[in-house]
Parts: structure tokens; C-alpha cells; sequence
């Protein structure tokens, strides 16, 4: 649809500004462009369990809890970009009524932040800073222990999350946001949706290389590959057999060039004495990001290997989801 007061000058946001209030625009390409990763980032980790066990995929129950801008944009992109099942997808919210754009799908839309703790297997925290003491009240002792928190709360450490909660299985990425000449990159996401198609975005959104005044630490990308190691653990998968599934995901963008071990993921003590149809330890996400781990002393010496992140997760970006 086109923009009937796009040629009106005296009618767009910045018009109505004192030239003071004007230094501070960059603040909203700044916030698409933290919002974009949020949901592109998001997007990934619900995915990631798909490698597992295809047929899990189907069955991903996904919570979302605040409909607030970003609530209502991660779910869209959920929607449009993944194959969850709308009702697969539920949404708790203190005004259930505003999310008049999902009446149509099967997504419901209630407030009780316990049932949703209780149903969902990745739960998203989408609410303000101020409502995090609340919420936790409510969810604690209601999350199962497989449940992954992710929160896009900037101001709440995950140790402090980790300790309302009552939970440590929390994945929160941390940002750091710096002044650049290219952050008007993020003013074309208006609609994070039809974004996520843009190569541009992608590229810019990419975990280890993003662009546009943004950027995320190693922590984050060890605590997800951690993830996976979980997954696989809570569906017995031998160590051997994780190894060789975290390598067919790197294999397509780099071949074989990528080696990695049990090593790589656990103390030597530990890995040495792994049996190769033994599953993983279960794994502490707050400990993978805030302590130096294994994997993020191997990732940080490899940077043959964090190109091969990149490129995998350009990849799983670009190509729709089956």
C-alpha cells in the first residue's frame, strides 16, 4: 500500500521536532534494529530443535508472554516465517483484547501467565523491565525444567532472572549498542515480517558480524549451540551422535572443515571420560553466559569457525522453513 503522505513534508515524524529532539533520531533505528534481531534471533532459537528430531518440530509449544510492539512483531515473524502451527503459539497478556490481528489464526490470547508457563516449551518474555518482578511471581515453580526462558529484557541481568525464577534454562542476549554511520541499516523494518526476507538485514542482524551500531558477544552463540546439547541430552542422544549432528550443520557451508569434539563442550576431566553412546551433562545456560566455557574458549580461537557460524546462520535465514 502506498504512503499517501510521503511526499508531505510537514506531516512526517521528524517535522514535528526542535532541533534538539532531532540528535535523537537515530534512537529509532537503533530500536527497529533491536527489535529485528530480537525476533530474527528468536526465530532461530525456536527452530533449533528441529535437527533433533524432525518430527518434535510440529509439537514446539511457543509462549509468548507481553503483546506489546515486540510481542505482537515476534509473533508475526513466527507466523510467517516458521512452520509452527498457529495453535501451537499462545499469547498471555493483561489486554487480550488488543491482539485483534491474531483473531483469525488459531493463536489464542488469555491472561494467566502460569497456564502459559506451564504449557509452553520456549517461553518468551516480551514485557517491560517494571512488570519482570510480577511476572516471575507468577511463573515461578510453574516452568518445567526443559522449558527455555528467553528474554529480550535489557534491564534485568540473567542472574537476577535465574534467581526470580527459581530457573536457570535462560537464554538472554546481550547487546551492546554503538555509535556507527550505518544504523539507518534497521529504518527499512518497519514490519519485521516482511524484513526477515531482506538479505541486507540478514546480514546485518548475523550474530558474530552484525552491523548498524549493534552487536552481541560469543556468550550468546556458545549459550545457543549449549541449547542444542540440552535438547539432545533430554532426548538421550549419545554424545558421538550430537557431535556428528552439530557437525552436519556446519558441513554444508564449510565441509569437514570444522572440528569439533566433546572437548570442545565440557571440561577434559569430564569429556575424557564420556562413552560415546553416554549423553551429554545437562548444562547450565546462565553459567555459559557469564563464565568462560569450553566451547567459548575453542570459538574464540577459531575464527575459521565463527565464518562457518555466520554462514550457517545466514543460511537457516534465507531458506524458508520446511
Amino acid at each position: 500500500m502506498a504512503d499517501i503522505v510521503a511526499d508531505l513534508s510537514t506531516l512526517c515524524f521528524e517535522s514535528g521536532l526542535a532541533d534538539d529532539e532531532k540528535k535523537l533520531l537515530y534512537l529509532r533505528a537503533r530500536s527497529a534494529g533491536l527489535t529485528f534481531c530480537g525476533c530474527a534471533i528468536r526465530r532461530r532459537t525456536a527452530k533449533i530443535r528441529k535437527p533433533v528430531a524432525p518430527g518434535e518440530h510440529d509439537d514446539l509449544r511457543v509462549g509468548i508472554l507481553g503483546m506489546g510492539h515486540l510481542g505482537k512483531q515476534l509473533c508475526q515473524a513466527l507466523l510467517e516465517k516458521t512452520k509452527i502451527k498457529p495453535s501451537h503459539i499462545k499469547i498471555s497478556t493483561r489486554r487480550p483484547e488488543l491482539a485483534v490481528e491474531f483473531v483469525h489464526t488459531e493463536v489464542e490470547c488469555f491472561f494467566d501467565n502460569r497456564r502459559l508457563a506451564a504449557w509452553a516449551d520456549v517461553l518468551f518474555l516480551c514485557c517491560l523491565p517494571s512488570q519482570i518482578p510480577k511476572v516471575c511471581v507468577d511463573l515461578r515453580s510453574h516452568l518445567a525444567k526443559h522449558c527455555l526462558v528467553y528474554s529480550f529484557t535489557s534491564a534485568i541481568p540473567v542472574t537476577r532472572l535465574a534467581k526470580l525464577l527459581g530457573h536457570d534454562y535462560i537464554l538472554k542476549p546481550k547487546y551492546d549498542v554503538v555509535s556507527c554511520d550505518t544504523v539507518d541499516v534497521w529504518l527499512s523494518c518497519s514490519h519485521v515480517a516482511s524484513a526477515l526476507a531482506d538479505p541486507l538485514l540478514i546480514e546485518a542482524s548475523c550474530p558474530l558480524t552484525m552491523k548498524g551500531g549493534i552487536s552481541l558477544g560469543l556468550n550468546w552463540v556458545c549459550a545457543v549451540l549449549y541449547i542444542l546439547l540440552n535438547i539432545c541430552t533430554s532426548a538421550s542422544l549419545g554424545s558421538s551422535e550430537v557431535l556428528l549432528l552439530i557437525k552436519s550443520i556446519f558441513k554444508e557451508k564449510c565441509g569437514d572443515t570444522v572440528q569439533l569434539n566433546a572437548h570442545s563442550f565440557i571440561n577434559s576431566s569430564y569429556a575424557s571420560s564420556l562413552l560415546s553412546d553416554e549423553p551429554f551433562p545437562w548444562i547450565s545456560l546462565m553459567d555459559a553466559q557469564i563464565r568462560e566455557t569450553p566451547l567459548l574458549r575453542f570459538l574464540s580461537s577459531s575464527k575459521s569457525v565463527q565464518q562457518c557460524l555466520s554462514a550457517a546462520y545466514k543460511s537457516q535465514m534465507e531458506t524458508p522453513a520446511k
